[in-house]
């Protein structure tokens, strides 16, 4: 005979673990995207103590939508090695562009993290970061729902020795260091340059070349690289995308060592 007390206690004390679990980290990801949750898997994959935080309900960012709610993506032939890396098939359609469902490839992007040992957290917003000795060292984290009605209610904090801002085009944990902090970023200007039009090679190109360190302990991943660099957008390819996940897995993993 199910109990309705023990089915809310299963899930209070479960999330309440996995939540204390989580107040320290090697990587704190903000934003559930494709790069974010590609980050996500490999650092995950090689042992290392990440979460992933969503202020949404769903997580994959804008994967789901396809083109213009047209449920297809396409991903090139260089960003083809990471859904082979990952056992994603794709379709060929012309030489050197490969097509997938979107919700293949976003709910098959969520699978493969959590069960690489991602933790994933949705609902839940990134308020401000911790900032050490002049470093990004943590996340200042509330409830999505807080933020989006406005409510003053009083967050809680964690540590991570990194955080991933991979919010997409806003920027959003970038944009709060820069605004709360007058913060000088790693970038031409030393701010925040601003996303440019739609130009997809150039595109896909720039948002693997700016994921990279933008302020002590800040990386930057996917289009929240190209808003803070300066890149142009791509639309829906998700070649670079994948490839910037990949890539700033492959620096944390080597900084974080042993």
């Amino acid at each position: 005979m199910l109990d309705e007390v023990t089915i809310s206690r299963g899930i209070i004390d479960s999330y309440l673990k996995k939540l204390s679990d989580a107040l320290e980290l090697d990587v704190a990801i903000v934003g559930g995207g494709p790069s974010g949750l590609v980050a996500g898997t490999y650092l995950a994959a090689a042992g290392r103590k990440v979460a992933l935080f969503d202020r949404r309900l769903s997580i994959g960012g804008g994967v789901w939508g396809g083109g213009m709610m047209f449920n297809e993506v396409v991903v090139q032939e260089e960003g083809k090695q990471v859904l082979d890396d990952l056992g994603f098939s794709a379709r060929q359609y012309q030489p050197g562009y490969y097509t997938l469902d979107s919700v293949y490839l976003a709910s098959g992007l969520v699978h493969k993290s959590v069960a690489a040992g991602l933790k994933i957290f949705n609902l839940v917003a990134m308020e401000d970061v911790v900032i050490r000795n002049h470093r990004v060292a943590g996340l200042v984290l509330n409830w999505g729902a807080v933020e989006t009605l406005g409510w003053h209610v009083d967050p809680l904090a964690l540590h991570s020795s990194f955080v991933l801002d991979a919010t997409g085009h806003p920027a959003n944990v970038t944009s709060m260091l820069v605004k709360k902090m007058g913060v000088t970023l790693n970038t031409e200007t030393g701010g925040m340059v601003g996303e440019k039009s739609m130009e997809a090679e150039l595109g896909e190109r720039d948002t693997v070349a700016n994921s990279r360190e933008v302020y002590p302990g800040l990386y930057v991943s996917g289009m929240a690289a190209n808003a803070v660099c300066g890149g142009y957008r791509m639309g829906p390819v998700f070649g670079g995308m994948l490839l910037s996940g990949k890539k700033i897995a492959e620096e944390l993993n080597a900084r974080l060592g042993g």
